[in-house]
């Protein structure tokens, strides 16, 4: 079977930035260490081709041809290395004659996300911005109470105060107690302060304080990233949708070490401040062709890899800032699953460039002990 290799995004500071390789979005990758990334099926090719995209330890050199948006042919070379992780990228605003519109590359709810969310807040806010673009097309989840940050912070007080962000629900043998730290079940709240992940505990939050939100979403939309959308679509914040169907994870975990293995046995699920968390088929823009999930709002636009993330002409931002003008979409392009059966989830992933590959730590909607 053919396959897909186009690069999505590049961490900054990374192998792939580095001088004389400086890899982009659209790059397709044709060959790992001389295997053909696209067409060579064999059990060696695909060894080898893992080895090269996944190396197990730091250090390592593999050899990649890539093909640019140009056109162009490339052969790079890069040493693998214990890269830190940005998880919020491209934050800046867009002129549009009804003001300026705030746009954001969130990747990962993990710790560092918090102060770089923070950030990101109190720079939009600052230029005064009339409306955001939440770009969690790649946003697999993460720590929860990240997601408790974020929706507070693009909503504020107004339709948040005293009202539940997620509620918990385990099965019927723990209706009252969470079973795994044996304390009282509480709704989790928007969270108005810092939790301590990347910055100290009980900081108070800026807030955007906007009445709607524009979400750009892929099937690499899981579990945290779709709290975001459950909970303020709950508390009445209007969600708009752009891109295609997300992943469908109400559910999450507590993470279990046991002698170096850790494992991600599914828990919980949540719902939101109207009770809904019924949306294992995801979310789907209200004109989704073929079988939808939940609707929401908004416009299913194919990824455009001939498009820097955040650049205004991107087709998934170019939609929504077409949408803010007039709620009407270009024809429906992106990804929606083939039948709701779990025996063919396995179809998104060889949705051509709209998921990538993340560990269980970055996949998931995860609770702290």
């Amino acid at each position: 079977m053919e396959t897909d290799g186009r690069q999505a995004y590049t961490e900054p500071n990374s192998p792939a930035t580095a001088a004389g390789v400086n890899l982009a979005r659209g790059f397709e990758v044709q060959f790992v260490d001389g295997v053909d990334a696209v067409n060579d099926n064999s059990q060696n090719g695909i060894a080898t081709i893992n080895a090269g995209l996944f190396p197990a330890t730091s250090g390592e050199t593999h050899t990649f041809t890539v093909r640019d948006l140009s056109g162009f042919w490339h052969t790079v070379t890069m040493q693998s290395a214990n890269v830190t992780l940005t998880p919020v990228q491209n934050v800046g605003t867009i002129t549009t004659t009804s003001g300026p519109v705030g746009y954001m590359l969130f990747n990962d709810h993990i710790a560092t996300a918090e102060s770089a969310l923070i950030n990101a807040v109190n720079t939009l806010r600052a230029a005064n911005i009339t409306d955001l673009v939440l770009d969690i097309r790649y946003n697999g989840g993460g720590f929860l109470d990240i997601a408790g940050e974020l929706a507070f912070m693009i909503a504020g007080t107004g339709p948040t105060a005293g009202r539940t962000f997620e509620q918990i629900v385990f099965n019927r043998k723990h209706p009252i107690t969470d079973p795994v730290t044996g304390q009282a079940l509480a709704p989790i709240p928007f969270h108005t302060t810092t939790q301590g992940f990347s910055v100290s505990s009980g900081q108070p939050l800026p807030a955007l304080n906007l009445p709607r939100v524009f979400v750009l979403t892929g099937p690499g939309t899981c579990s945290a990233s779709e709290s975001i959308i459950n909970s303020l679509r709950g508390v009445g914040v209007q969600v708009i949708q752009v891109g295609s169907t997300t992943c469908g994870k109400p559910y999450g975990f507590y993470p279990q070490d046991n002698c170096g293995t850790t494992y991600f046995s599914i828990e919980f699920k949540g719902v939101n401040a109207m009770g809904f968390g019924d949306y294992t088929n995801g979310f789907s823009p209200s004109n989704t062709a073929g079988v939808a999930g939940t609707p929401v709002p908004g416009c299913s636009v194919a990824d455009d890899f001939a498009h820097a993330l955040g650049d205004p002409s991107e087709g998934r931002l170019a939609a929504a800032l077409g949408y803010r003008m007039s709620p009407s979409c270009p024809a429906p392009s992106g990804f929606a699953l083939p039948s709701l059966k779990s025996s063919v989830r396995s179809a998104v992933v060889s949705e051509a460039g709209d998921l990538m590959t993340k560990s269980p730590w970055r996949e998931n909607r995860m609770l702290r002990r």
